[in-house]
């Protein structure tokens, strides 16, 4: 009876052209991440929506995935079905490891585009997926879940005025991740234009895990090219970065200065970065990332430690349920990246006991 309903309620959407407003009304709950409770940078927010109108999300998904996922690049392997973080790990390490053995030097620039989520532009993002071939009422379906949309924030029971939303794609909405990597994946293929690094038989230019960019280039000169040509296509689109989320590094044996720039500003060069949690130098080793693994899991087991390893109540059974579903994979990210020593095999097997 329920499916027959919602079911029927869904055809008459499609048909409209226009959904009810509480399908576009997201309920904003924060919960608090870590440090000062008093900062509002502390909390990250939740977007809840109507059910009935996730599943109407969920019917779009499909048909608009079913359409652009063929045409969107390999390089970018965020929400999509079969693809991963270990994705991308493995052709950046990959990539670091042979250019080290053959002294071949590799030019990274990492782009944070935090919070660039909520900043798509839905004027040109409509206009995006008319160029990958979303059909009219399929682009109609969409935009009525984004036409009136607004939010309202929920503190201790508490529910503020709703305001509108004009920019941005809906936090939790089934449909967005796909909007994303099509809207991403269009930046991607206007700022293509050198040669990247050579792979395989495979030039790669930049690697995308939804919204973590990392560009590559043989040279700072191709960098700064490939750099100048995503940036003017994300400003293109509406969106600005500033300098301050870009880093550059470099892989090579002897030290050299990249001089990148983005609108007259130099862009700071690091020795190791972060991405996908995973270190990564610029000498293409991975040892400092093993102790940060051993670091990470240590922390979760002084978090743990009362509460589990020497609790009586517990039994032995829910401890390793819990240590086999927390610890280990603290302990163990991106192990499939490391080329294993005698010695990091004894600090593994040492940093399991601990817990055991």
């Amino acid at each position: 009876m329920g499916l027959c309903w919602l079911t029927r309620l869904c055809k008459i959407e499609w048909t409209s052209g226009a959904v009810p407003l509480d399908w576009q009304t997201g309920v904003v709950v924060p919960l608090f991440k870590r440090g000062d409770r008093r900062v509002c940078s502390n909390y990250r927010g939740i977007s809840l929506l109507s059910l009935p109108g996730k599943v109407y999300s969920g019917v779009l998904e499909r048909r608009v995935r079913r359409i652009v996922e063929p045409q969107i690049q390999e390089e970018q392997c965020g929400f999509r079905p079969g693809h991963g973080t270990l994705d991308q790990l493995y052709t950046l390490r990959g990539i670091l490891e042979g250019a080290w053995e053959f002294a071949q030097p590799v030019y990274m620039c990492f782009v944070d585009l935090e919070k660039v989520f909520d900043r798509v532009p839905r004027g040109a993002l409509w206009g995006v997926l008319r160029e990958y071939g979303v059909p009219g009422p399929l682009i109609r379906a969409v935009r009525s879940l984004n036409d009136r949309c607004q939010s309202l924030v929920r503190i201790a029971g508490s529910k503020s005025g709703s305001f509108p939303v004009r920019v941005g794609l809906h936090q939790g909405c089934p449909l967005s991740p796909i909007l994303f990597i099509t809207f991403m994946d269009r930046i991607s293929r206007r700022s293509q234009g050198v040669e990247g690094i050579r792979f395989g038989g495979l030039r790669i230019r930049s690697l995308l895990f939804a919204d973590d960019v990392v560009l590559l280039a043989s040279s700072e000169c191709d960098l700064q090219l490939s750099l100048e040509r995503f940036t003017a296509e994300c400003e293109a689109t509406g969106m600005r970065i500033g300098s301050s989320k870009y880093e550059t590094m470099v892989l090579i044996r002897k030290r050299v200065e990249c001089l990148l720039r983005v609108r007259d500003e130099v862009l700071p060069q690091v020795e190791e970065f972060k991405y996908l949690v995973v270190l990564f130098t610029g000498e293409g080793k991975l040892e400092h990332e093993i102790d940060r693994r051993i670091g990470a899991a240590s922390a979760v087991m002084r978090a743990l430690y009362r509460s589990v390893v020497v609790k009586r109540e517990l039994s032995q059974k829910a401890k390793l349920s819990i240590y086999r579903s927390i610890y280990v994979p603290t302990l163990t990210y991106g192990h499939e990246l490391w080329v294993v020593t005698e010695r990091m095999r004894s600090l593994m097997q040492a940093a399991e006991m601990s817990f055991l």
